[in-house]
């Protein structure tokens, strides 16, 4: 289709032309730099507790911030993308981004909770943007039928920023010998962080993006159906609130649970650990993205799903190594849910794909709530099990995965 092959000038340089896969490409970095503020969260949940010496409950509440900030920003970002595109969206997103991360410099000056809750809460509504944007950007680039695969391809990018994440922040955050030094530490990584995203931000200002609203237009195979007849897309929404409290839930006390459970772990090695676990998390994307070449991905979906409920079920039984090497297994099956769940979501809704791609977006909400619950598991009763939180989150996944199939056949 004529769609597949769009050409735009560019303004990079001395002028040219940018094809869909340079596109693609320059998506691909925003997927990377977001999956490296995801993975420094874990790490500065335990930090937090450290070094502020707050519970697990209240640390909780940065990925409250943090999550809690996709909620409330993603409608406002799909309409405001409506009516100006999705570069502006793009542009937004990496704005808000930057001003969050230069917010840590205050927050660490005085060392308040308060303050990096705010920070957090600033940059994740930038991130809030960026996915509204690239998700749905990434979907509808190219043929529909790819849709799963090629965004299961941008957001194994996203994996390799979350191994990043954990590697700097165990590296920095926990090699300090004062509270004081970790915070300055803190501080200048997010600010490190800053000036890469302006750098980035300034890379798609120069950049003249497709524009794919015709590809959109083209796609629609549902009439004036409403939004919220879509099966497909209201199943997602849900499926999509579960499995991101899981995925969140599973990695805030990571390093909490391999500390109490591997004997001899301590809080910088259990990042490295958690760096593992993101590995996994990664080769699983694009191990699945190739899979999905030869098997059906709400096939996929389902059978990692499965898997993911025993795998939790090792977990809160608290068997030492065993049970930490199944929580880091975990992350391996985890990985292509977030994709396939959006792009099944959201596929063929035509010029609703924005809009929908806000609801989905807003779903991440569960992120936001279940880290909390999960910490007054723990504090009451064990870290272990409350893993059984993210376990029924994957049942609900496993309904979604199988209905589509159903669907599909």
């Amino acid at each position: 289709m004529s769609t597949e092959r769009i050409r735009m000038s560019s303004s990079i340089g001395s002028g040219g032309s940018v094809s869909v896969r340079w596109a693609f490409m320059l998506i691909t970095t925003l997927f990377f730099m977001w999956g490296v503020s995801y993975g420094l969260l874990d790490v500065l949940n335990k930090h937090f507790q450290e070094t502020l010496h707050v519970t697990k409950a209240q640390s909780g509440l940065l990925q409250g911030a943090y999550f809690g900030a996709y909620f409330l920003v993603a409608m406002p970002a799909g309409y405001f993308m409506s009516r100006r595109g999705y570069k502006a969206g793009i542009l937004a997103g990496l704005m808000l981004y930057a001003v969050g991360a230069l917010l840590f410099v205050p927050a660490a000056m005085v060392n308040n909770f308060m303050m990096f809750l705010f920070a957090l809460f600033v940059l994740a509504c930038g991130l809030g943007c960026l996915e509204t944007a690239a998700n749905p950007y990434a979907t509808v680039l190219g043929d529909p039928n790819g849709a799963e695969r090629r965004l299961n391809l941008a957001q194994s990018f996203n994996g390799l920023g979350q191994f990043v994440g954990p590697m700097i922040g165990g590296t920095l955050f926990f090699s300090q010998t004062t509270a004081d030094e970790a915070q300055d530490t803190v501080k200048m990584t997010y600010v490190a962080i800053a000036c890469v995203v302006i750098g980035i931000a300034f890379l798609f200002k120069r950049t003249a993006l497709p524009d794919i609203r015709e590809s959109e237009e083209a796609a629609a195979q549902h009439g004036n159906t409403s939004l919220w007849q879509q099966k497909h897309f209201v199943g997602g929404v849900v499926a999509q609130f579960f499995y991101v409290a899981a995925q969140v839930g599973v990695g805030a006390f990571f390093i909490n649970y391999a500390t109490e459970h591997w004997h001899g772990v301590t809080n910088q090695s259990a990042s490295y650990m958690l760096s593992v676990a993101m590995i996994c998390f990664m080769l699983g994307r694009f191990f699945s993205t190739w899979l999905m070449g030869r098997v059906a991905p709400a096939l996929i979906l389902a059978s990692y799903a499965a898997i993911n409920i025993v795998l939790c079920g090792v977990v809160m039984l608290g068997v030492g190594d065993v049970s930490v090497v199944a929580l880091v297994a975990i992350f391996f099956f985890m990985s292509t849910m977030f994709p396939t769940i959006f792009a099944m979501g959201v596929k063929n809704l035509g010029n609703a794909t924005k809009q929908a791609s806000s609801f989905m977006i807003m779903a991440i909400v569960g992120g936001a709530i279940m880290p909390y619950f999960m910490g007054l598991i723990s504090d009451k009763l064990s870290t272990a099990v409350s893993y059984g939180l993210p376990l029924l989150c994957f049942v609900v996944v496993l309904f979604y995965a199988l209905s589509q199939r159903r669907n599909a056949a």
